[in-house]
Formats: C-alpha cells, sequence, structure tokens
C-alpha cells in the first residue's frame, strides 16, 4: 500500500478532500460538519457518466462499541470508490448505518464481519445494473492470517461474495476499499 514519506498507522494513507460524493463537508477550522444524505441515484448517475474504463471498488467496514444504553453496538460503513479511467482521481460515496451487536466474542465476530459482508453484497447488487463492463471489485475487511480474529469468516465470507455477487472478493491486505476508504469514511461520517 501506498504511503506517503514519514506517515505511519493505517489512517493516514488515504487523503480525502474536504467534499467528496455523498459524505459531509468538513470545516477543518471551525469544526462544522454537515451531512448530505446518501442517494443511490446520485451514485448510479455517476457511474453511468463515467467512461468504460472506470473502477469501481466497493468496501464495507464496522466498529464495535458500548452504547449509552449499556448494550453493544456497531456502526457499518459501506464506501462506493469509483476511480475515474482508472487512472484519475476518484469519487467516494457511503453511507453509515448502526445496530445491535449480539456477538458473544469481541476476539472472533463472525456475525458483525458477516454483517459487513452482506451490506457490501448488497451494495454490488444495487449497483450491478450500471457498472456493466466496468471494472469492480467487493473488499472485505478480513484477515486472512489465523492469528487474527477476523480470519474465522475468511471462507464464508468469500464463498458468499463469489455466490450472489459472481465476483472473487479482495481481503487484506489488498482490500483498500474496506480497510482505508470505508474506515475513514466511518470517522467522517460520524463527526
Amino acid at each position: 500500500m501506498y504511503r506517503p514519506r514519514g506517515e505511519t498507522g493505517k489512517h493516514k494513507a488515504l487523503k480525502m478532500p474536504p467534499s467528496v460524493g455523498s459524505i459531509p463537508t468538513v470545516d477543518t477550522k471551525h469544526k462544522a460538519c454537515k451531512m448530505k444524505k446518501f442517494n443511490l441515484d446520485e451514485v448510479k448517475k455517476f457511474i453511468q457518466n463515467s467512461s468504460e474504463t472506470t473502477s469501481i471498488y466497493i468496501g464495507a467496514d464496522s466498529e464495535r462499541y458500548r452504547g449509552r444504553d449499556d448494550l453493544w453496538h456497531a456502526s457499518y460503513t459501506v464506501a462506493v470508490v469509483i476511480h475515474m479511467d482508472s487512472s484519475r482521481g476518484c469519487k467516494v460515496f457511503g453511507k453509515l448505518s448502526t445496530e445491535r451487536d449480539y456477538d458473544n466474542r469481541h476476539d472472533r465476530p463472525a456475525l458483525r464481519l458477516m454483517n459487513e459482508v452482506y451490506r457490501a453484497s448488497e451494495m454490488y447488487l444495487e449497483l450491478a445494473d450500471v457498472i456493466g463492463d466496468r471494472h469492480c471489485e467487493v473488499h472485505l475487511d478480513i484477515n486472512p492470517d489465523m492469528i487474527h480474529g477476523s480470519s474465522c469468516v475468511v471462507q464464508q465470507a468469500i464463498g458468499y461474495i463469489r455466490g450472489t455477487c459472481n465476483v472473487m472478493p479482495m481481503v487484506k491486505p489488498s482490500a483498500f476499499a474496506a480497510s482505508c476508504a470505508a474506515d475513514r469514511l466511518r470517522e467522517i461520517l460520524a463527526a
């Protein structure tokens, strides 16, 4: 993964401008944030107006937290990264949703990870009619290395995406739309 000189950490590699697609406009000087509602038609129209050489990357990420009600919740972010002509800049669209997390083991969050997979698959299926022959990848925030908790669902997740979307999904470390774009987008949308 490309990382500008002197920067470390998983969040520093992705640089997004203040206003990108359906994410909020952030005024960093005054810490103000305007939320734009996710508009699927806007995403479809943008893809339709792009060239056939444009690449589309769909990724999902989640984060578990304890709510004010002292119960566990998860915030899910789905990012659609549209790389114009596969050689120029990109436009990022995304949406954030929150629901209860019923995973009993936080170190092996199978239910939460599969919910990410379902959301990525759903987004792919909603956009499939406008994607056409464009290059498209589904990225999953799952690490196949057995030392990581997310490895508990790697085969199930890959099988689900292959079965429902008919594409081979990318997992870490190649899944930048999930591990970088969706992860960073969650921070922006939640601000």
